[in-house]
């Protein structure tokens, strides 16, 4: 019998196995927190498309730490939180083979971004989608059929779900189709969060609802993909010695003589990335405001902490590469986080209640960089540039 020369841990995870393409481009929660009805009713996810990574200063509250007081850097991710547009509910009931959707009411009115989500080809269609529910919305023998559905998901159902689709249309993104998704809603009796999504029917339900500064909370995405890679890449094993035969990005033993298979957990080259993942405790460090219109003007102002002396906007200079401008609501999380730019992720609140103090950090942003991340920024602001610089040829009037 032959035994291997030096024991080693195993590289990488079985937790994670098959590492193949993921079915769905949306990260999907597949658990909500747990519903206390003490509570008053709310959404338990989001969805946001994230624009990039920047860094900022703070100064550490952490009593007893050696970090306390002081100041530290650390990297953030911008994810882009536009409001998202309620269009209808869908009630559960429990069964011994789990949950299943009792009822499901749509809202009279539906975007077309979200009816482009049922559609392959939404050029060449008909676009019939929704037209003959929404005229249940018109007449009282509909609208009596509408309020029997909505009570019967009252008196039945144990788990209510509202619909909802982010706008593509204010992204200004090449995509013009929105995503859906059900969020449950917790807090409340069922009737409670029945009457709340029917009340929330198309109007637009902005991130600030649902989470909060500081709160920790999950995102569920797709990771970026790389393709087809070899064992060292994929399951990050050693490198054969450099004079190896046919190559050294290998594993050098697949296994016996017998069974005389590949047993399963024997790293071998394959897809690597574009898998679904779920990380949690990512904290917020800042809600930021989009754009918007005040006495006539456009204030861009959401990126100034109390220390800095000028205005300015989270976009980096010449925006975010990959990404372009952030113009509406974001949210700055500690970190990084899953998928490419632009990948459209689900926030999800935490599962359970954190009692940690590194959890419970009241968090004072004192610096958040704005310099351009393509290249070595210098500048801060516009403003900055141009009092460094002075008047540029390519300025000059003529």
């Amino acid at each position: 019998m032959s035994h291997r020369k030096f024991e080693a841990p195993r590289h990488g995870s079985k937790g994670f196995l098959p590492k193949c393409r993921s079915k769905r481009h949306k990260g999907k929660a597949k658990a909500f927190p747990k519903d206390d009805p003490t509570k008053p009713v709310h959404l338990t996810c989001f969805m946001g498309y994230k624009a990039g990574m920047t860094h900022i200063v703070r100064e550490v509250d952490r009593p007893g730490s050696k970090v306390n007081k002081k100041e530290i850097v650390e990297g953030c991710t911008i994810i882009e939180t536009p409001p998202m547009v309620a269009i209808g509910v869908v009630g559960y009931i429990e069964t011994p083979r789990g949950l299943r959707a009792l009822k499901t009411v749509w809202a009279e009115h539906i975007g077309e971004e979200a009816k482009r989500r049922f559609y392959k080809n939404w050029s060449q269609s008909k676009k019939k989608a929704f037209t003959k529910s929404c005229t249940k919305w018109a007449d009282d023998l509909g609208k009596k059929e509408i309020e029997k559905e909505l009570n019967q998901m009252k008196k039945y159902c144990t788990t209510i779900r509202i619909i909802v689709h982010t706008q593509m249309k204010i992204l200004r993104r090449r995509q013009k189709k929105a995503h859906i998704m059900e969020v449950q809603l917790n807090g409340g009796s069922v009737s409670d969060k029945v009457n709340f999504a029917r009340e929330h029917f198309e109007k637009e339900i902005p991130v600030g609802a649902v989470f909060a500064q500081d709160e920790m909370i999950d995102i569920i995405g797709v990771t970026k993909g790389h393709g087809f890679k070899g064992v060292t890449s994929r399951w990050h094993t050693k490198k054969l010695p450099r004079k190896t035969h046919k190559g050294l990005r290998k594993v050098a033993c697949i296994g016996a003589w017998h069974p005389s298979r590949i047993q399963f957990t024997v790293p071998r080259a394959g897809q690597k990335g574009y898998h679904h993942r779920t990380e949690v405790n990512k904290k917020i460090y800042r809600m930021g405001a989009g754009f918007a219109m005040k006495d006539g003007k456009l204030v861009k102002n959401n990126a100034a902490t109390d220390y800095d002396l000028a205005d300015k906007s989270i976009n980096p200079m010449g925006g975010f590469p990959h990404y372009g401008e952030v113009k509406q609501d974001f949210i700055l999380l500690k970190g990084c986080c899953i998928g490419p730019k632009k990948r459209v992720l689900t926030l999800r609140k935490s599962l359970f209640i954190h009692t940690k103090k590194r959890a419970l950090e009241k968090i004072n942003l004192k610096f958040i960089d704005t310099s351009s991340k393509f290249g070595h920024g210098r500048f801060q602001t516009p403003q900055d540039k141009a009092a460094f610089m002075g008047p540029l040829k390519k300025d000059r009037k003529e």
